[in-house]
């Protein structure tokens, strides 16, 4: 299982948004601690708005903060809403042209496998992401070592 540079690209935000608690995030600033495209992080944004995570504020010194508590962002949900395709296999689908499909395991234990991924998700928060906090902050917050001042949490 694979999940898209899309969905990636969603997790990299929340954390980013989440270790600034209420403070506005920019796509431009973003963009920049990733090393991630602009054009890719305005559809991203666009989306995680749409989905409820993120609020967006428009104008002058406007941007975008987590709309909800870090506990409350389930990675599992996340990752169903944001992945367009989970089918891991053409027998996935319906009508599909498989000619062993009636006989054949592999759905059947291929659908485990993906369950079982998704369900290791659903027991994560984007709080858990955001942990070691300090060493987070350090990295994609340029908040030096030692520093008494974090986001708050």
């Amino acid at each position: 299982m694979r999940l898209t540079r899309y969905t990636d690209y969603c997790l990299r935000v929340l954390m980013y948004v989440g270790l600034k608690g209420e403070e506005l995030s920019t796509i431009q600033e973003v963009a920049e601690r990733y090393g991630i495209s602009r054009n890719h992080l305005m559809k991203v944004v666009h989306q995680l708005n749409k989905l409820g995570y993120v609020e967006t504020v428009r104008g002058k010194g406007g941007g975008f903060r987590l709309r909800q508590a870090p506990e409350d962002v389930n990675l599992g949900v996340l990752v169903r809403s944001t992945e367009e395709d989970l089918m891991l296999v053409e027998c996935f689908q319906a009508g599909n042209d498989c000619r062993i499909d009636a006989s054949c395991r592999l759905k059947g234990i291929l659908g485990e496998a993906l369950a079982a991924f998704l369900g290791v998700l659903d027991n994560y928060t984007l709080q858990d992401l955001l942990s070691p906090r300090a060493e987070l902050a350090r990295i994609l917050l340029f908040v030096p070592p030692g520093a008494k001042t974090l986001p708050p949490a």
